[in-house]
């Protein structure tokens, strides 16, 4: 299969890169591509040297499957070319996510989305994706009434841009900024820009691709986003209202059987998810699972995933693996 990685010089493309190689998806030929001024630039597959082209003469080479992570801009523009060639486009970015023709996909959740679409796909943003994977086998035995949910959200979410400022703030120098104020020592409730109503629209996408991915437009969402100075991984602080009540028990070993979460729940020895662990590594960690004694029918957890893997790159090339088995 041609295999297209759109945006591959960037953070995202760079380690969609080396997840294809690590699943040993069936690439018979890469074409790397990226702006303009990418285009000449060498990157590495397989310990082969590829040349990067542009996102135009990737379309004139017809790829199979065109993995994007270039931008919401970007993607508006070129999705559809490559769609008329006959290539399925798997997009990162939020251009076509709530789009009512197009599937938005987390394999392990909601396989079915992908038996129609109009070869575009879309990636779901990187924390609804760990938070479904871990309240999705809940919902289909409790089901799920209303979600609760505070983000805290490493910079590399933002880009290289804010991993440098970052970096730079933790060394004294306060130079080119992602962010209106510093990130190191600091949190900033503010991820994304902000609506009419004050919430961002990071906030935004948790209601309304949870609602889309579960199939299920009764589930009330209340979310605060807030960005923190970790150099990689998200984590979030769930709380979950159900219809039905629950075992605890029965929870951890539903959590537990589901493909791709980690149940990492033993407070009294210090064992609970947490972004230095996660790093790296494409499973969704689950813990501080504990009844809230407040409301019925009320659960705590914590969330802990790498952003970058299975918060993007890893959960495309999963989609496009689930294309081709079906």
């Amino acid at each position: 299969m041609k295999v297209a990685v759109v945006g591959v010089t960037g953070m995202v493309g760079q380690v969609m890169l080396r997840v294809l190689e690590e699943r040993n998806f069936p690439v018979k030929e890469l074409i790397p591509a990226a702006s303009q001024r990418s285009v000449g630039r060498e990157i590495i597959f397989n310990k082969l040297a590829h040349k990067v082209v542009s996102v135009e003469e990737a379309i004139e080479r017809v790829p199979g499957i065109a993995l994007f992570s270039a931008g919401g801009s970007t993607s508006q523009k070129y999705a559809p070319l490559f769609a008329e060639k006959g290539t399925v486009v798997i997009d990162n970015s939020s251009a076509w996510r709530m789009n009512d023709d197009v599937p938005l996909t987390i394999p392990e959740v909601n396989p079915g989305s992908l038996k129609k679409h109009p070869n575009i796909i879309a990636n779901p943003n990187c924390s609804t994706i760990q938070m479904l994977m871990a309240l999705a086998p809940l919902h289909h035995s409790y089901k799920i009434k209303r979600i609760v949910v505070s983000t805290y959200q490493s910079v590399s979410g933002s880009g290289v841009k804010a991993t440098r400022q970052l970096q730079n703030e933790r060394e004294g120098r306060y130079e080119e900024m992602a962010y209106p104020h510093p990130i190191h020592n600091n949190c900033l409730p503010q991820c994304a820009e902000f609506d009419a109503e004050g919430y961002t629209t990071e906030e935004q996408k948790l209601l309304n691709e949870t609602r889309k991915i579960l199939d299920d437009y009764s589930i009330g969402v209340s979310a605060t986003a807030v960005r923190v100075p970790v150099t990689g991984g998200h984590s979030e602080s769930v709380n979950v209202e159900f219809y039905n009540d629950f075992d605890l028990a029965e929870v951890r070993s539903l959590l537990s059987k589901f493909p791709g979460v980690v149940v990492e729940d033993d407070p009294a020895n210090n064992l609970y998810p947490m972004p230095v662990n996660a790093y790296g590594r494409d499973e969704v960690f689950v813990g501080r699972i504990r009844r809230d004694f407040s409301q019925a029918n009320t659960l705590n957890m914590w969330i802990v995933a790498d952003n970058i893997r299975k918060g993007a790159a890893t959960n495309a090339v999963q989609i496009a693996e689930l294309l081709l088995k079906q």
